[in-house]
């Protein structure tokens, strides 16, 4: 990990530093490589904790923190460190580690209680002391160490202290004046977000971590608590800010909000009363920061980055940002490449970090869509918010409650939740797993070959419950490159049958669907290989959208449709949509993502039309429906139907998360199967949010408030990711695209991973040999049997 890099690189210099003397960067006569004056602005943890190594780094250096409050001062009231970021402290400063020792709580259960049900997973593992206890044992170390610790005093402004001093720490928390005076260079983005909370806490010691839910007349609250003290616990009230507000807490004052909090969660606390700290409601903001550092200026803890209070990481990331500046500066040989080295470090923790925190945020304060989940359901769900705490290793922490969560959800015995089946419409699938649609951009006049029977053949014997075909176009005009599948004459069908015929009978038991499709103004374009999105050099043909907007600059203009197009392109689907049928697809999805023709309709940011097809949702959601009723009304009735929509066009003014939702219940009322739940693609300008299962919150939104099933996709990359989103209730399949090109056998290779062998996945005759890992190489040496002494 990169912290345990940074606590064993600091632990070393500790024995090199006194050898090594300044030298001075000639290029900037106020840089040194090694900085001896160290100005630091702010006295919390992360601050205090980066003073003390410096100063235990180099005695010779003279560190000044300046600190606005007084040293007992401290808002919250608990602290709670991971075993790394401990293990950290202890290699870097022992004697501050062993002060914490001694005045941990340490705890291994948290309790979900919701609807006068109490569930508990266990071997979790916290440890927790008082912030003002960990400030004072910090304050005693830099006093031992010789900081100048300057309380009640405001720092001096940022520019003269850059002047005066070799480097200046800001780690003036999220509201860093530091930060705003060079926003020009930092170029900080601070998001609010929906929900309030308060820091509250109580004179007695939960015994576990404890997570409460009161659903009261004015809606859903929640209670976050944790043990600091054999004496104390923190409490944390948070709710929906429209909650927040008809609970009448905008009109009380802070000794009416305690008592307000006490009563609603009286419960939880034994009816004992809660106290406060200058405690007031706030909205959690996450800070992000495009830069840490200007010349001698560096941002630390907060005021370079926040992730919210829910996953406790704000004291750990601040001490680990600590832990790596220091080992920089004492490893690289000038204070510029120093600090290039501790953003390069911090960067990707961090913003690992982040998106797990705002998955968590984002969970609680969407919390009223799971309250009607199974009890033991809605515990899992809660545990596994962040996806960084998974089905696997909460089966390793807690088996008994995993099992349980498993038998409630209908897992038999010994079957992960991924291979159990799954039914829609007339269609059982016997897992959960889908190969999700990708363009090969290998066909020849839209006729699927060789390339396509060994593509989707192989994935189909791998496994998965469903085969999904890529885009197939509706018309030769409707292709996305001259490579692009079709079922628009008798010939593609002929083919796209022989490829079915292959899955049904060699691998009985898979289904295998159809992804029909029109590219709208994104078609006329080079193999992705050539240069994705970009026009051909010669040989193009015209472009139809809903609207005359090109996806990018240099691409070709649209025509936008008009109503006899419109009804010759719903001919089109139609008669696609009748050979495929006649193909034997087992299941036919309806391409309306991505930005392609029916996507172009659905976004406000392509969809410019004044007439019945432009305007309100309703009216964009006009043509796309009637494409998917004609559809419905020739395709099998037994066979089921599903869209696949971009719930999000990542760019202001674009879809929403709301709109999606809105798209989705249309569809269903329609008599859609399912959605199939992706984002993006919709404008060249897109900035998406990236990250593990990134998309997943948009169909676990739709499933839960529209209850229609849903299929999830976007970089789930393992079974645990599997098992985690089906079991928590997320979603009912997901959809894995790049995994099935690394491992044509991706679910069988689970199967064997987990000792699974049962009826949701079927190896093939010819492969059964292979259904265990192959043996390898002993990579540990014997064992020695006898010792003998001296």
């Amino acid at each position: 990990m990169e912290t345990s890099g940074a606590r064993d690189r600091v632990e070393f210099a500790a024995t090199a530093a006194r050898a090594r003397p300044a030298t001075t960067d000639p290029q900037s006569p106020t840089k040194t490589s090694h900085p001896l004056r160290v100005a630091i602005i702010g006295g919390g943890p992360g601050g205090l904790y980066a003073a003390a190594l410096l100063k235990r780094l180099d005695p010779s250096r003279e560190i000044t923190v300046w600190e606005r409050n007084a040293p007992d001062d401290t808002f919250g009231f608990g602290v709670v460190l991971s075993d790394e970021t401990l293990g950290g402290i202890e290699h870097a400063d022992p004697q501050v580690y062993e002060a914490l020792q001694k005045d941990f709580v340490r705890w291994d259960d948290i309790d979900i209680v919701h609807r006068a049900t109490r569930h508990t997973s266990g071997g979790h593992g916290f440890a927790a002391l008082g912030r003002k206890r960990l400030l004072e044992i910090l304050h005693n170390r830099c006093r031992d160490l010789g900081v100048d610790l300057r309380f009640r005093s405001e720092a001096p402004y940022p520019d003269w202290l850059a002047e005066t001093y070799d480097l200046v720490i800001a780690a003036d928390g999220v509201n860093s004046t530091t930060r705003e005076a060079y926003a020009h260079v930092f170029r900080p983005h601070v998001a609010g977000h929906h929900c309030r909370y308060i820091w509250l806490a109580a004179d007695f010691a939960f015994d576990a971590f404890r997570f409460e839910i009161a659903e009261t007349e004015h809606g859903v609250m929640q209670l976050h608590g944790y043990p600091y003290a054999p004496d104390a616990s923190t409490v944390i009230v948070e709710m929906h800010e429209d909650v927040w507000r008809a609970a009448g807490f905008a009109e009380l004052d802070e000794t009416e909000s305690v008592e307000r909090c006490a009563k609603i969660f009286a419960e939880a606390l034994g009816g004992r009363p809660l106290r406060s700290n200058k405690s007031a409601w706030t909205t959690f903001r996450t800070v992000v920061n495009e830069h840490w550092s200007h010349r001698n200026v560096v941002l630390l803890g907060d005021a370079a980055h926040t992730a919210h209070f829910s996953i406790g990481s704000g004291t750990k990331l601040a001490v680990e940002d600590a832990l790596a500046l220091a080992a920089c500066l004492e490893e690289q040989p000038s204070l510029d490449k120093a600090l290039t080295a501790y953003e390069e470090e911090r960067r990707p923790v961090v913003a690992s970090t982040q998106r797990a925190a705002r998955a968590s945020l984002e969970w609680f304060e969407n919390l009223g869509l799971y309250l009607d989940q199974p009890p033991r359901q809605f515990a899992f769900n809660l545990l596994t918010r962040s996806r960084r705490v998974t089905h696997d290793n909460l089966r390793l922490r807690d088996a008994r409650f995993t099992g349980a969560v498993e038998r409630e959800f209908g897992c038999p015995t010994g079957t992960p939740p991924m291979f159990t089946p799954f039914r829609l419409r007339g269609l059982t699938l016997r897992n959960r797993v889908v190969v999700s649609p990708m363009d090969m951009y290998s066909a020849v006049d839209g006729v699927p070959g060789d390339f396509h029977l060994v593509h989707l053949g192989a994935r189909a014997l791998g496994g998965a419950g469903l085969v999904m075909t890529e885009m197939v176009c509706v018309s030769a005009e409707g292709r996305i490159t001259p490579g692009c599948a079709g079922l628009y004459t008798g010939r593609q069908a002929e083919a796209w049958k022989r490829i079915t015929d292959f899955v049904h009978a060699q691998s009985p038991g898979t289904a295998i669907g159809v992804q029909l499709g029109h590219s709208g103004r994104k078609g006329s374009t080079r193999l992705m290989w050539e240069g994705m999105d970009e026009p051909l050099p010669d040989g193009n043909w015209p472009l139809v959208a809903a609207s005359p907007l090109p996806y990018k600059p240099d691409g070709q203009t649209p025509r936008e449709l008009s109503r006899a197009q419109l009804t010759d392109i719903r001919e089109q689907f139609t008669a696609a949509a009748w050979r495929a049928a006649r193909a034997g697809f087992d299941l036919l999805e309806l391409h309306c993502a991505h930005g392609y023709l029916l996507s172009g309709f659905l976004s406000p940011l392509t969809n410019r039309r004044t007439d019945a097809y432009g305007g309100s949702l309703e009216k964009r959601l006009r043509f796309p429906l009637e494409v998917f009723d004609a559809i419905r009304g020739i395709w099998p009735e037994e066979k089921p139907m599903t869209v696949r929509i971009s719930a999000t066009d990542w760019a202001d003014g674009g879809t929403t998360a709301e709109d999606a939702v809105e798209i989705a219940r249309a569809f269903a009322a329609h008599g859609a199967d399912a959605v199939d739940v992706s984002t993006g693609q919709v404008v060249a300008e897109e900035r998406p949010e990236f990250g593990r299962s990134y998309q997943t919150p948009y169909a676990d939104r739709i499933r839960h408030t529209v209850g229609i099933p849903v299929i999830a996709v976007g970089a789930i990359s393992s079974w645990d990711d599997v098992n985690s989103l089906i079991l928590a209730g997320r979603t009912d399949l997901c959809a894995l695209a790049r995994p099935h090109l690394y491992d044509p056998h991706w679910t069988l290779h689970a199967a064997a991973a987990l000792d699974y062998d049962g009826p949701g996945v079927v190896w093939p005759a010819p492969y059964r040999a292979g259904s265990r890992r192959p043996q390898t190489g002993r990579t540990d040496a014997p064992k020695p049997r006898l010792s003998l002494g001296t």
